[in-house]
């Protein structure tokens, strides 16, 4: 059983190594390891100071720290832990491959198909996070009901990925456009691109 314990509660310290979704954090001589989404991994660089919000789950087998670079990641962190079939691991790749934005609107406009995208979650644990985290997600500090993502953003998000970018970054890119932006897909395009310029 996963149990919540904010006996660490954060973690500040230099980068000693990186492997795909962790972290070796060195903090006064000592090395600890840190579960981060796959965003952040790739983020950061050996050498690095890094200051991180986490999450300590205790097992009997094994203690497992894990990091996230805001108090909103942690909060659905925390809140998928709840999910019934949804353990730390699926909950980190989640918020690997969806932002905590995307996360907001898919529960605030009921796509269950969103959480469909991520890797391991099939149809019934994407309804189960949305049916468990739909009354809690209007309570998290910084959730506010957004408006569902027009037919030419879900375009622009599409090419985007397939010239490589990840679904964070191209997520992040859209969000970056102007509010007064006309609903015209090269358009939109154009300036998501000069995002990563």
């Amino acid at each position: 059983m996963v149990g919540r314990c904010q006996l660490i509660a954060s973690i500040q310290g230099k980068i000693n190594r990186i492997e795909e979704g962790i972290l070796i954090i060195e903090v006064g001589g000592v090395g600890i390891q840190v579960y981060v989404p796959s965003s952040l991994s790739d983020e950061f660089a050996p050498g690095k100071s890094i200051f991180l919000h986490t999450h300590l789950v205790v097992r009997q087998d094994y203690l497992a720290l894990y990091g996230f670079d805001s108090l909103e990641s942690r909060e659905i962190f925390e809140l998928l832990l709840g999910v019934s079939g949804v353990g730390p691991r699926l909950a980190v790749t989640i918020l690997s491959t969806l932002s905590p934005d995307t996360i907001r609107k898919a529960i605030l406009t009921e796509q269950v198909e969103i959480f469909s995208r991520v890797p391991g979650v099939g149809k019934k644990t994407a309804q189960k996070i949305l049916f468990h985290l739909q009354d809690k997600v209007s309570k998290v500090e910084g959730f506010e009901p957004l408006a569902a993502m027009s037919e030419a953003d879900g375009e622009v998000i599409g090419a985007l990925v397939s010239l490589g970018y990840s679904l964070v970054e191209a997520q992040s890119a859209v969000q970056s456009i102007p509010k007064d932006t006309p609903q015209e897909v090269e358009m939109r395009l154009r300036i998501a691109l000069s995002y990563f310029s």
